[in-house]
């Protein structure tokens, strides 16, 4: 898939997700796989205004490149305005969300909400077009709801103003994260558009990602919340497509490297007490099918300092020693 001067290989790449995709897990995807990665929204009007949190969301570190930072908001004006205060990140594509879900974007007429608003949606995309020369893609929904299912006419309006590239999660505004994603409305954009197509919506694996190419036609696979806990599916992914060998899932051990090289990427960005807290969530989901996993989730909410995660650890190793 071509996106500018970036060419990304047909495996898989991470989806945006706001207070996970931050720069430690954008990173550990990279280094199991990813071809490509979105940062955590940054509000527009954060980043004009001076919100002094905003621009941690758009700090690009080198080993993650290639990546876009993505920008949330519902004014043209302000939102060209914040694509030209990101390039001072040196990102290598700006996405756009008109896909969030969470009531605290949309009530403000932000992410999905924006696909109830078309012509307003244009008006920011063009803005933005003109704002900046960067690769600029468009990230959205099915829908709505049921009653407005629009993305192949939303994806068709986005390519007319100006996107490089669509993303498109399967499911509409209202079934949130739940039920089954409905790939068909992917083919049915990939097919009403002819710039490249990313869908998104119900990989965690090899399997799901081949059969994602095959059913939707999609130009890269975006893996979101399938990637949580398990980051090297990036390169089980990788691996199949560049070889066909299926590569086994990691043992504990690798596992637990991997979550501690997460933490202590995490440590290294944001100071030890700040990544701690919001680390557990993440610790939690590597220990997903653990025997013990209930005890080991809890013990999570706990942890203080990395030498508490090496504790952990150990008493994880010592629970599953066939593992």
């Amino acid at each position: 898939m071509k996106l500018g001067n970036i060419i990304l290989p047909q495996t898989a790449c991470l989806a945006p997700m706001a207070g996970v995709a931050d720069r430690a897990f954008r990173q550990i995807c990279r280094e199991h796989g990813a071809c490509y990665v979105v940062g955590e929204m940054a509000s527009a009007k954060g980043l004009t205004y001076g919100d002094k949190k905003t621009p941690e969301l758009l700090e690009v570190s080198p080993e993650e490149r290639p990546m876009a930072v993505q920008l949330f908001g519902d004014e043209p004006d302000t939102m060209a305005k914040a694509a030209q205060m990101a390039l001072a990140y040196q990102p290598d594509a700006i996405d756009i969300n008109m896909g969030c879900p969470a009531p605290k974007i949309t009530g403000g007429g932000s992410g999905s909400a924006l696909m109830k608003t078309p012509e307003l949606a244009a008006q920011i995309i063009r803005a933005v077009r003109v704002a900046v020369d960067l690769p600029l893609t468009v990230k959205f929904r099915k829908g709505w709801d049921s009653n407005s299912v629009n993305a192949v006419e939303f994806a068709k309006m986005a390519e007319a103003c100006g996107a490089d590239a669509i993303a498109i999660h399967g499911r509409t505004r209202a079934q949130m994260y739940a039920p089954t994603a409905d790939w068909a409305i992917i083919r049915q954009v990939k097919e009403a558009v002819s710039i490249p197509v990313i869908g998104n919506g119900d990989v965690d694996s090899v399997d799901s990602a081949i059969r994602m190419y095959e059913e939707t036609g999609c130009d890269l696979v975006m893996i979101g919340r399938g990637a949580l806990g398990s980051p090297w599916v990036f390169g089980q992914i990788r691996d199949y497509f560049f070889t066909g060998e299926r590569t086994p899932d990691p043992c504990l051990e690798e596992r637990m490297a991997v979550m501690l090289r997460h933490l202590t990427l995490m440590c290294q960005y944001k100071g030890e007490s700040h990544a701690m807290r919001e680390a557990r969530k993440h610790v939690a989901c590597y220990m997903k099918g653990l025997r013990g996993a209930p005890k080991f989730r809890k013990a999570a909410g706990e942890l203080c300092t990395l030498d508490d995660v090496r504790r952990l650890i150990q008493e994880v190793k010592d629970q599953n020693p066939e593992l």
